[in-house]
């Protein structure tokens, strides 16, 4: 008995560490945490409506369950061959009938309202206060902002010129910059084959394909780092191409746009040499191998 009071203090103290450490690592940035199991913490009112509706849904599963378990045991205690040498030859029963078809109806419709609600949300794009055009490519994404004229390249930072918290596989050297509590509508689109643009903070996954335009929106609620992946197997670089976007607050936002203007502006094709030196740095045997 003492050593089972043990275990369980060492399981509750445990997962109190655990949680205490990703709450804090979810409060600097929108990222996958360590032993995380659960949805990333929402950035956006999308992604609480996901976290909720996921919630709920895990409550009608929990109570399904369970109450079918208990039917099954009292089938299995009550009307075992011992307890009933002499089976009954009913039927049917009206009632329980109508029951368990009235029933699941309900349950039904009671997850149908709001699956429906959020899918209108996440798919009735408000009017923008800032629209980005993200383009896959293999296998990098290209960032135009259309009301300031000017476009970027977002590429992997190799392990090599990682800095101190950066994460691994997840850091770009050019972020997508937006301001806090501002719609901003993304377009996507693919160059040459299919991507998708997810952020899970967000709760925003949309397909990138080539000669068609789509839209999603977000509203980031808090300033910070999201991290994000493209999530359609795009070919052999599929894993290295990263989404970084950075909320910063308007006035920050104000003076990147400044800065980003010139540093970005050009009438020529952005697929700079630059780019195609990056795109040459293939990686590593081993990081394709795992990646594939």
């Amino acid at each position: 008995m003492l050593l089972f009071k043990r275990l369980i203090a060492f399981l509750v103290t445990s997962v109190t560490v655990i949680g205490g450490a990703g709450a804090a690592t979810a409060a600097t940035t929108g990222g996958p945490r360590e032993w995380e199991i659960g949805l990333q913490a929402a950035g956006t009112p999308v992604m609480a409506d996901i976290i909720w509706f996921h919630d709920f849904l895990l409550w009608i599963i929990g109570a399904v369950a369970l109450f079918v378990l208990a039917l099954l045991v009292i089938v299995m205690v009550r009307f075992n061959a011992r307890a009933n040498p002499v089976p009954s030859r009913t039927t049917h029963n009206t009632m329980i009938e109508v029951i368990w078809t009235v029933v699941p109806v309900l349950i039904l419709v009671t997850i149908a309202v709001p699956s429906f609600r959020l899918l209108f949300l996440e798919l009735n794009v408000p009017k923008a206060d800032v629209t980005v055009k993200a383009t896959g490519k293999q296998w990098f994404w290209s960032y135009s902002y259309p009301d300031q004229k000017f476009e970027f390249d977002s590429l992997l930072v190799q392990d090599k010129d990682l800095k101190p918290g950066q994460p691994r596989l997840l850091t770009v050297d050019n972020e997508m910059v937006v301001p806090v509590n501002k719609v901003v509508k993304v377009l996507t689109t693919g160059a040459d084959v299919i991507h998708s643009w997810a952020v899970p903070s967000f709760g925003v996954k949309i397909d990138a394909i080539p000669g068609r335009i789509n839209e999603t929106w977000f509203k980031a609620e808090r300033v910070g780092t999201y991290y994000g992946q493209c999530s359609e197997l795009c070919g052999r670089g599929h894993a290295f191409m990263p989404i970084v976007v950075h909320v910063v607050t308007e006035k920050e936002y104000t003076a990147w746009l400044a800065d980003a203007k010139k540093k970005y502006a050009s009438t020529e094709p952005t697929s700079s040499a630059k780019v195609a030196a990056k795109k040459d740095a293939k990686p590593r045997p081993t990081e394709l191998a795992a990646a594939e």
